[in-house]
């Protein structure tokens, strides 16, 4: 396995391989909940649902909900705003999060316009934070001190920045 990156920092060498064994950032503890249209050959969020299904959690429950777009060809990359092209893209689901949920998790007793703002760009982060992990943007690092010795490593980076954010701070 080859680094992807290599660089010096405080007298150590810092590696950056691509994660070979990632964890779905979905088995996190997320806010949102990912539903994506049965059907597909790929596994596009945290639960496959008809249309109807998605539909009546979206109509019938108090939530906040996005739609989730994928565009898949040659790799996947998922958003909450769709991609031009109309042939390998469209809307594959959506992501919610439940009032309840919601007003738990910031000690709420209102969701007010604020939160609700604040609540959707948090899932749009984790769709974003799917796509990356989808796309294979999931890193690890080795520190490496002045001899060649490895010092520290970690793995599970969703996105190269945070590897080696990770990897300076560990030097």
């Amino acid at each position: 396995m080859d680094a992807v990156k290599e660089l010096k920092h405080k007298g150590k060498t810092i590696e950056i391989y691509a994660d070979e064994n990632p964890t779905s950032p979905r088995e996190n503890d997320n806010l949102g909940t990912i539903l994506y249209l049965k059907g597909s050959r790929y596994i596009l969020g945290d639960k496959a649902m008809t249309r109807e299904e998605i539909d009546a959690i979206v109509v019938f429950k108090d939530v906040v909900v996005l739609p989730v777009y994928a565009y898949i060809h040659s790799g996947i990359a998922m958003n909450t705003t769709g991609f031009s092209c109309p042939w390998d893209s469209g809307q594959s689901g959506v992501i919610y999060a439940e009032r309840s949920k919601i007003l738990e998790n910031f000690r709420a007793k209102r969701l007010t316009p604020a939160l609700r703002a604040k609540v959707e760009k948090i899932l749009q982060g984790e769709v974003e934070e799917y796509s990356k992990y989808l796309g294979g943007e999931v890193y690890g690092f080795i520190v490496k001190d002045a001899n060649g010795e490895e010092v520290d490593s970690c793995w599970g980076f969703i996105g190269l920045e945070y590897a080696i954010e990770a990897a300076k701070e560990a030097c």
